[in-house]
């Protein structure tokens, strides 16, 4: 572990977890019944680093494996078990899907992007798919380069940012279904996103080894920080402890976390080595709880801390562990959590070779039956703060809290409205974003030139088509002036 001159030299982090008067130290994992997971599932067999899986209260999302095209499946989690062979799936993209989120305050509305350059936004129906979806509420195209990610705003209802490999950052205005803003400060492909809890502040770890701190609507960035000793991979605000943690690499291959000061990145806080494995750590973040999870791909282990503003800053706490090694993990909002149970957390985890989606409940132990007040408090719920419009405008707003102690039964009275556009150029910072994009892969060139080929194949049909309408119109022509002298 790398030691800094303005810290006090720290130890390597002990597995064993010390005692201290913590509610969460007790903390433990269950893993749901059988009958309780999904099976049969065509999880992706992709190797990008993302989660593959998106949950909400009413579904889990997860990508698929697909002939041709890209496709992701939507289950309603009342609907637990062995998943048909033919279970209808969404599949409009033309290549695959890299990341799919639900929309925080909508619940039947989904984002994905893929391959094809474009994010396109779907609408559930009630109780799921009865047929193939291939239709989007909104197509969208700004990118020349595959999208691989996409994050919602975490106040606003209609502010959508993707991520591409073209090295740039979108903002979409889904009111008017455009992009708004294009932040462009990045040298390599962005492998992570994240917001602090007003949505205030945009974090962004990247393949050129830099961490970044920007405000998103001028697109300027704020702090800096080149990642020499410790090789970023993901990143993750920590509420509004002014804090961020990484995940990624020491210099000696070992797998690293580092805390950071969000207003001075020139060094890390404290940085503390995991273990000698080499699968990507994803970062989870409870701000309700102060916990922070720690799940390895392709292995089955799930470690959890609790965060402190004072040091040590970071307190281990327990590791749950399984044989089964996960690819992705999906997380259920807070209020389809399980208050009766004490659950404080759940995952869906992705079992690749199983064709499983398991859930994993974190669950505080507790023997009294009553709700537990210090364990929920008031959390993020399902009205936005403010509208797209406002939110560009300069107005940062908290989310709209609600409790969780009558459980989540009230409707969103809210309605997604799609706006109705012609197509036309794109323009941000006066850049055409769909003015001659040019296919920068092999598989791209070939979509290319397949459509090509059938719009070429189309033009040939409809101009014979129409030779034959025009030697028609001739010979009539002809017969109409050969009869009028003879009736004269």
């Amino acid at each position: 572990m790398n030691e800094h001159p303005c810290r006090d030299s720290s130890k390597q982090m002990s597995w064993r977890p010390t005692y201290r008067s913590s509610k969460f130290r007790n903390v433990y994992g269950k893993v749901a019944n059988r009958e309780h997971c999904f099976d049969g599932i065509p999880i992706t067999k992709n190797v990008h680093d993302n989660h593959f899986c998106a949950v909400n209260s009413k579904f889990v999302a997860v990508v698929t494996e697909s002939a041709g095209g890209g496709s992701f499946i939507v289950i309603p989690l009342t609907q637990s078990g062995r998943l048909e062979s033919q279970y209808p799936k969404v599949c409009g993209h033309q290549g695959n899907v890299l990341d799919i989120k639900w929309n925080p305050f909508f619940e039947n509305i989904i984002a994905s992007c893929s391959e094809d350059t474009s994010v396109r936004v779907w609408e559930i129906p009630e109780g799921g798919l009865r047929r193939n979806m291939t239709e989007a509420v909104l197509e969208l195209y700004g990118h020349s380069r595959r999208v691989g990610l996409i994050e919602w705003h975490p106040t606003s209802s209609g502010i959508l940012f993707s991520a591409g490999y073209d090295y740039k950052i979108l903002i979409w205005n889904l009111e008017i279904g455009e992009p708004v803003k294009m932040i462009d400060c990045h040298t390599d492909v962005i492998l992570s996103m994240t917001f602090n809890t007003d949505g205030s502040l945009l974090a962004t770890s990247c393949k050129d080894k830099k961490l970044r701190v920007i405000e998103p609507r001028s697109g300027s960035v704020l702090q800096q920080a080149s990642c020499k000793n410790h090789r970023v991979n993901r990143v993750v605000f920590l509420g509004n402890m002014k804090r961020l943690l990484t995940t990624g690499v020491s210099r000696w291959n070992t797998r690293q976390i580092a805390l950071w000061d969000q207003e001075d990145l020139s060094m890390p806080i404290v940085e503390e080595d995991i273990d000698g494995l080499s699968g990507l750590l994803f970062p989870f973040y409870d701000a309700d709880t102060h916990m922070l999870y720690l799940a390895g791909k392709g292995d089955g282990n799930i470690r959890y801390f609790e965060i402190t503003s004072e040091k040590p800053y970071l307190q281990y706490l327990m590791e749950f562990r399984s044989p089964a090694p996960q690819k992705g993990l999906g997380v259920m909002p807070k209020h389809g959590l399980d208050v009766g149970a004490c659950e404080v957390f759940r995952f869906y985890k992705l079992v690749t070779l199983k064709g499983l989606i398991e859930p994993i409940s974190m669950i505080v132990p507790r023997r009294s039956d009553t709700y537990q007040e210090d364990i929920y408090p008031m959390t993020a719920g399902t009205e936005p703060a403010l509208s797209a419009s406002e939110w560009l405008s300069g107005i940062n707003r908290d989310p709209v809290l609600m409790s969780l102690k009558d459980g989540y039964h009230r409707p969103n009275q809210l309605v997604f409205k799609a706006p109705v556009k012609e197509k036309k150029s794109v323009v941000v910072n006066g850049i055409d974003l769909l003015e001659n994009v040019p296919p920068r892969t092999e598989n791209e060139l070939l979509r290319m030139f397949f459509r090509q080929q059938d719009e070429l194949r189309r033009l040939k049909e409809e101009l014979t088509t129409k030779d034959v309408r025009i030697r028609q119109l001739e010979l009539e022509l002809n017969n109409l002036k050969n009869v009028s002298p003879n009736n004269v």
